[in-house]
């Protein structure tokens, strides 16, 4: 590990517990332009644009997913002293202490950008392992201070 993901990882804190939630002014602008899309795309129904219909419904189509999306899943991560809970577009899921084996703000750079990510590594009770990974647009707040107030919510075991 190198000393920036030491650094990241190892800070201490009082804070404990939480929600997050994607940012709903960022959800607002999402519906916005999903309604503005869709004006678009009826004003070029029955013309010859072809082309910028097609445009105009992916547009659209894109938009409202991803603004619906960032609707349903809130709030997207909880965590308390049962453990946290994380919500999708059409699902809910509570994960207990016992099967979170490791809270991590993990540094990543992709498209030659850095960036944070929260990553839970995750073992089900049958044994098998996955990893929850939340960005900032999931939270609505830095990777890195979600990460400090989910360990923060975890009782001390015994």
């Amino acid at each position: 590990m190198d000393s920036w993901s030491r650094s990241v990882n190892d800070r201490s804190g009082s804070v404990s517990g939480g929600t997050w939630s994607p940012s709903a002014g960022l959800v607002g602008v999402a519906w916005t332009g999903a309604v503005a899309a869709a004006v678009w795309c009826t004003q070029l129904i029955g013309t010859a644009d072809v082309p910028g219909l097609l445009l105009a419904a992916s547009a659209t189509l894109g938009l409202v997913v991803a603004a619906l999306y960032g609707t349903r899943a809130r709030p997207r991560l909880r965590a308390d002293g049962d453990g946290v809970a994380v919500r999708g577009l059409t699902t809910r899921r509570h994960v207990p202490w016992s099967q979170i084996r490791d809270v991590r703000a993990q540094a990543v750079r992709r498209w030659g950008r850095d960036s944070t990510m929260l990553e839970l590594d995750v073992v089900e009770p049958d044994g098998t392992e996955g990893l929850l990974v939340f960005g900032r647009l999931d939270l609505g707040d830095d990777p890195v201070d979600v990460a400090e107030a989910v360990r923060g919510a975890r009782p001390p075991t015994p």
